[in-house]
């Protein structure tokens, strides 16, 4: 009795280091994930085991709180939670707060999320801003190579933010793995970790959803594929780290899934877990393998979504057939292109990351509309200054950027007239280039 009985004098004389005390707890979150009309993911990481749970009511709202189940973090996976909130209506925005082990985590950043609207066959689809970029490399000098530290350019995530989209897409390489951290599970879970944690990423999280994919270097090793040893592990830890609503297809491992936003559709896919070495000679050689490709054609012909965005981490239609360009394998992105022409598929536009510079390119085909692939990277990594000589000869005059950069996708318009904006930014906020593209001129 003693001991409780002076526990709550400390508590009432010091609230200000419990309060403390439960922020130290908290290593890296809490992250909005998936977004559903009626459900949203949460997750958040802590620094040893606890108790974790977020309580949440509509914003502005003085009803009571609901509150996901209560979670204990574990260090099987690097004390991550993922919480799910389900008491909710279409539509809205929420407030939100963490509390750890039974106390409310004090955060100077907006804690907020929404649910998708219920727009189908009551009025046109709402408005929506989306981000897009890839390439994010958080320096650890003790594991960099020598020399120049290769991120920079942290702000970046303090520049999305202030551009209020609704969520943000990932292109790969969200994570560099490092040489000391390839072939142990508490390697690759450390590095997870550690780019997390960095500081101006969180309040980006804490109210923008965030949605991924991957590329060599969160699977891997620079330029890896289907045989690299620890690609299961790699998997573990993107999936304890994302809020996608789903990983794989058909029962089959892998980060493949789908979403949709108002009426456009999401198709992310994994260009990792299936692919052929880019050196084999003989066998087939494929990125996404057969039955990623067959799920992903039929996916696109049974979508009514004016606007189809394919996301993957290398570009698909660049002709330059280097470095990890979907050219090297070229029956494979042939295969692509042939398919989607022959099935008649409307609003169909690549989103890619990888190359370290950002860049639109435009496949004209006979008879029909012309393909887009958007190329966006790096956020924090170093810039391609090379790029632009390359000789891509698809590319959109005046979109080759070779600085830090992310870029926004805003989508407006009636049912029948859709259009989207591209919005390409430097880190510090300055337009860099725009483009406009109608869903009528994508059929």
């Amino acid at each position: 009795m003693r001991s409780i009985l002076s526990l709550l004098i400390l508590s009432l004389s010091f609230p200000g280091a419990m309060l403390q005390g439960q922020q130290n707890k908290l290593r890296s979150g809490p992250m909005v994930g998936y977004s559903e009309m009626r459900e949203v993911l949460l997750w958040v990481q802590t620094r040893e085991s606890a108790r974790v749970q977020i309580f949440y009511r509509e914003k502005g709202s003085q009803e009571e709180e609901a509150a996901t189940a209560e979670v204990t973090t574990l260090a099987h996976n690097a004390f991550t939670a993922k919480l799910i909130a389900d008491q909710l209506e279409p539509g809205r925005i929420y407030s939100y707060r963490l509390t750890i082990d039974g106390a409310t985590v004090p955060l100077d950043y907006a804690l907020e999320f929404r649910t998708q609207e219920l727009w189908q066959w009551r009025h046109d689809p709402p408005a929506f801003t989306f981000a897009l970029g890839s390439c994010a490399y958080i320096n650890e000098p003790v594991y960099d190579r020598p020399g120049r530290p290769y991120g920079a350019g942290y702000e970046i995530f303090n520049t999305i933010l202030e551009q209020k989209p609704e969520f943000m897409l990932w292109l790969g390489d969200n994570v560099y793995l490092r040489e000391a951290d390839w072939y142990s599970r508490s390697g690759i879970f450390k590095r997870y970790s550690h780019t997390r944690a960095v500081r101006e990423l969180q309040p980006l999280l804490a109210s923008v959803h965030q949605y991924a994919i991957w590329d060599d270097h969160d699977y891997g090793p620079n330029d890896s594929d289907r045989s690299f040893r620890n690609k299961a592990t790699t998997l573990e830890a993107f999936t304890a780290f994302w809020g996608n609503p789903t990983f794989g297809i058909n029962g089959r491992p892998g980060t493949t899934t789908m979403f949709e936003w108002a009426d456009a559709q999401f198709f992310l896919l994994d260009n990792r877990y299936y692919r052929s070495p880019n050196d084999r000679t003989t066998g087939e050689r494929t990125i996404l393998g057969a039955e990623q490709r067959q799920w992903l054609i039929d996916a696109l012909a049974g979508s009514r979504a004016p606007f189809k965005f394919v996301v993957i981490g290398g570009q698909v239609l660049n002709p330059v057939a280097r470095f990890e360009n979907h050219a090297t394998f070229a029956e494979e992105r042939d295969w692509l292109i042939r398919t989607i022409t022959a099935e008649n598929i409307p609003g169909v536009i690549f989103l890619t990351g990888d190359r370290h510079h950002t860049e639109l390119s435009k496949l004209s085909r006979r008879g029909t509309y012309p393909l887009y692939d958007l190329t966006v990277s790096p956020l924090t990594a170093g810039p391609n200054t090379r790029s632009q000589n390359e000789g891509n000869t698809l590319r959109v005059e005046g979109t080759n950027v070779h600085e830090r950069n992310f870029a926004t996708i805003s989508i407006s318009g009636p049912r029948t007239d859709r259009q989207l904006e591209i919005r390409v930014f430097d880190k510090n906020g300055k337009q860099l280039w725009s483009r406009q593209l109608r869903a009528q001129d994508l059929r």
